[in-house]
């Protein structure tokens, strides 16, 4: 017989919908990895955006560049489409040996091009719900539990892209800020999906939930995420590289989802589980249409 128990909190605020019916017998899932990557950069000021494909995507969005610096000899391929956009737009184009570009973004593989941009802009997370209503969709977002890997965040951001989540929200503490490798590691997407940063997580789950928003923790001791309705709002939290979702966050989320796994490797980042959870939502709200 099918388990179709589930407990919920809060049902009389935002609806009692069945969620997280369980098709038989829970399989065990195992813990996502621990990433060894610290925090690696300081906040985007005057700084540098690294990549062709980041390049790019700030040439075409609305933050203004201030300067564009290529690295001699870089005008094949996609570099000659950026160049012409920026000079399209009045940019200042500056040639430089790849060395010096090499010691503008240490680490960094900047694939011959850096824009200098002004300071990033964080959204508010009014801002966020205001995007889900003018697009006439339930609010998908995503909260991530002091995320502190860059190019964890960086790859998030790109399948929240790519998944139509209407925005990230990270905290303001122990957590890894917008830089100069997100924007890499995202391919641009930083320059697309609205980024909040909050102060009181707790506080904030409470008010989305008020908004009408259900919360969702990825955790081992959850429902198998593909037997749980994600279609409605919803409010999706990832837990660290290490520690997964702190207790705090967990009591007040309505219920837990994760992935199952069956093979040897007992681990997933919290990049490639955000990824699978998102698009999962994602694969639903397409399919409730």
């Amino acid at each position: 017989m099918k388990d179709t128990r589930f407990e919920k909190k809060n049902d009389a605020v935002r609806g009692g919908r069945g969620r997280g019916n369980v098709k038989g017998e829970q399989r065990p899932v195992k813990r996502l990895a621990r990433d060894k990557k610290p925090v690696d950069a300081p906040e985007l000021s005057e700084d540098l955006v690294a990549g062709r494909n980041a390049v790019m995507e700030v040439l075409k969005g609305s933050r203004s560049v201030n300067r564009l610096l290529v690295a001699n000899g870089s005008s094949e391929g996609s570099m000659r489409e950026i160049i012409a956009l920026a000079k399209e737009k009045g940019i200042n184009i500056q040639f430089y040996d790849r060395s010096k570009l090499d010691a503008m973004a240490p680490g960094i593989r900047h694939q011959g091009v850096l824009a200098q941009v002004p300071p990033v802009q964080y959204a508010e997370l009014e801002d966020i719900l205001q995007i889900a209503r003018d697009r006439n969709e339930p609010p998908f977002i995503v909260l991530l539990d002091e995320l502190e890997d860059p190019h964890n965040l960086g790859a998030i951001l790109r399948t929240a892209d790519a998944a139509g989540v209407h925005g990230v929200l990270i905290p303001k503490h122990r957590s890894c800020p917008l830089s100069a490798t997100v924007a890499k590691t995202s391919a641009g997407a930083v320059e697309h999906v609205p980024v909040a940063r909050i102060g009181n997580m707790v506080q904030t789950i409470k008010k989305l939930k008020k908004e009408g928003l259900w919360v969702a923790a990825a955790d081992m001791d959850g429902t198998d995420y593909y037997d749980t309705d994600l279609t409605g709002s919803l409010l999706l939290v990832i837990g660290s590289e290490g520690q997964g979702v702190g207790r705090l966050i967990k009591e007040q989320c309505d219920f837990v989802v994760r992935i199952p796994m069956v093979g040897k490797i007992n681990s997933l980042n919290a990049s490639v589980a955000g990824s699978i959870l998102m698009y999962e939502a994602m694969k639903q709200r397409i399919s409730n249409k």
